[in-house]
C-alpha cells in the first residue's frame, strides 16, 4: 500500500496439514509395521478411500525405503482399497508393494513409481463399460522408473509422461500418451488422443487400432510405427495383455486374446531410434531375455 502501510490479517485463513490421515493409518498398521521390520513374510490389509485422501501409499513407500532402500525389501505387502482415490495415489511404489484399487483415482497415479504393482479396476456395481470409461486421471506414471501398472479403463492425458521403466496396460488414453518417455513399455487397448509419442526417446508402445484412427494421432517427429514384425514383439505384447486380464478381468483383453491371430494385426508398435536394433523391433539375434514386466 502507498506509504508502506501494512494490512494485517485478523486470522490465518488456511494451513496445509498432512495430505491424508489414511496414509498414516496404513503405515501404523500392526501387520505392516511387522513385515517391514522383519523384511520377510507377506501381509494383506484393506481400507476404504475417498478423494480427499491424497498421495495415499507414499508414506508407506517411504517407510520401506528408509528401512531397506529402493530394492532391499524382501517381504510382500498388499494394500487393497475401495472407493475414489485423490491425487498422486500410489506414488513412489517400491518392489514388494502391491496396491489395488476397486473404484477410481484422480491425477498422478503411480507418480515416481519405482517397482511393485498398481492395479485399478471399476467397482463391482459400476454401471459402465470399463473399456469406454475413464478410471484414472491425467499424468499417471509421471517419472516412473519401474513397476507394473494395470488399469481396467481409460486414462487421462499424458499417460506415461517421462516414464523410464514401468510396464503399463490401460484400455485407452487421452492426448500426449508416452510423452517424453525414455524407457519401459506401454500397451493401450483402445483409442488415444493426439500427439502420441511426442519427445519419446526410449521404450516401446503398443496401440490397438481397430478403426484406423491411430495414424492421425501419432507425432512422427521422433518415433516410427510398424505392425508386429518380430516374434519377440508379439510375445511381449501378448504376455502383457494376458497379465492384464489375469489382474483385472478386462473384457477387452479377453476379447483380444480369444481372437489373437486376427486381433494382433490391429496393433501398432511405436519406437524411437534408440530401440530400432532391439529384438522387439527388428529381426536380429539378441542375447537379452524377453521382458514382459518391470
Amino acid at each position: 500500500i502507498e506509504g508502506g502501510a501494512q494490512v494485517m490479517k485478523e486470522e490465518i485463513v488456511h494451513i496445509n496439514g498432512f495430505s491424508s490421515d489414511l496414509d498414516r493409518e496404513i503405515s501404523q498398521h500392526e501387520d505392516v509395521v511387522k513385515t517391514i521390520a522383519a523384511n520377510v513374510g507377506e501381509t494383506v490389509v484393506q481400507f476404504k478411500i475417498q478423494n480427499t485422501d491424497r498421495s495415499t501409499g507414499a508414506m508407506l513407500a517411504g517407510d520401506i525405503a528408509r528401512a531397506h532402500g529402493n530394492n532391499g525389501f524382501n517381504g510382500k505387502i498388499a494394500v487393497q482399497f475401495e472407493g475414489s482415490a485423490g491425487q498422486s495415489f500410489a506414488a513412489f511404489t517400491l518392489p514388494g508393494l502391491s496396491i489395488r484399487l476397486e473404484g477410481e483415482a484422480n491425477d498422478y497415479v503411480g507418480k515416481g513409481m519405482h517397482g511393485g504393482e498398481i492395479v485399478v479396476v471399476p467397482s463391482k456395481d459400476a454401471g459402465f463399460v470399463a473399456a469406454d470409461s475413464s478410471i484414472v486421471g491425467n499424468a499417471c506414471l509421471y517419472g516412473a522408473t519401474g513397476g507394473d501398472f494395470h488399469a481396467n479403463g481409460r486414462t487421462g492425458e499424458r499417460f506415461g509422461v517421462r516414464n523410464s521403466g514401468a510396464y503399463a496396460v490401460a484400455e485407452g488414453a487421452g492426448d500426449h500418451c508416452c510423452e517424453y518417455m525414455t524407457g519401459g513399455v506401454v500397451v493401450i487397448l483402445g483409442s488415444v488422443g493426439r500427439n502420441v509419442g511426442a519427445g519419446m526417446t526410449g521404450g516401446i508402445g503398443y496401440f490397438y487400432d481397430k478403426d484406423g484412427s491411430f495414424d492421425d494421432m501419432l507425432n512422427p517427429e521422433i518415433v516410427k510405427k510398424q505392425r508386429l514384425v518380430t516374434p519377440e514383439g508379439e510375445a511381449q505384447l501378448k504376455a502383457m495383455i494376458e497379465r492384464h486380464y489375469d489382474l483385472t478381468g478386462s473384457e477387452r483383453a479377453d476379447e483380444i486374446l480369444n481372437n489373437w491371430e486376427e486381433e494382433k494385426g490391429n496393433f501398432w508398435q511405436i519406437y524411437p531410434p534408440s530401440e530400432s536394433q532391439s529384438a522387439i523391433v527388428s529381426p536380429v539375434e539378441s542375447a537379452l531375455p524377453l521382458r514382459v514386466s518391470a
